[in-house]
């Protein structure tokens, strides 16, 4: 799964440790996140779409069919 966090978040100003503070995670669960390292819950993901002010949950995580094969 790719993501698009670190680009809404420097839109936003934050850095990762206040991300993850708002979103209840530590700072390294984004860096594993924005690094495509982690795939989240669906509620983490939707609070992470929230926070970054998107409507949706695809304008930030990207599904990547190919790599489920």
């Amino acid at each position: 799964m790719h993501t698009k966090i670190k680009e809404y978040r420097k839109r936003k100003g934050l850095i990762q440790q206040q991300l993850a503070e708002l979103v209840g995670v530590t700072r390294q669960t984004i860096n594993a996140l924005e690094n495509g390292h982690y795939n989240p819950s669906l509620i983490l993901a939707h609070n992470i779409s929230e926070t970054l002010g998107s409507k949706h949950i695809e304008d930030i995580f990207i599904f990547d069919e190919e790599e489920e094969e």
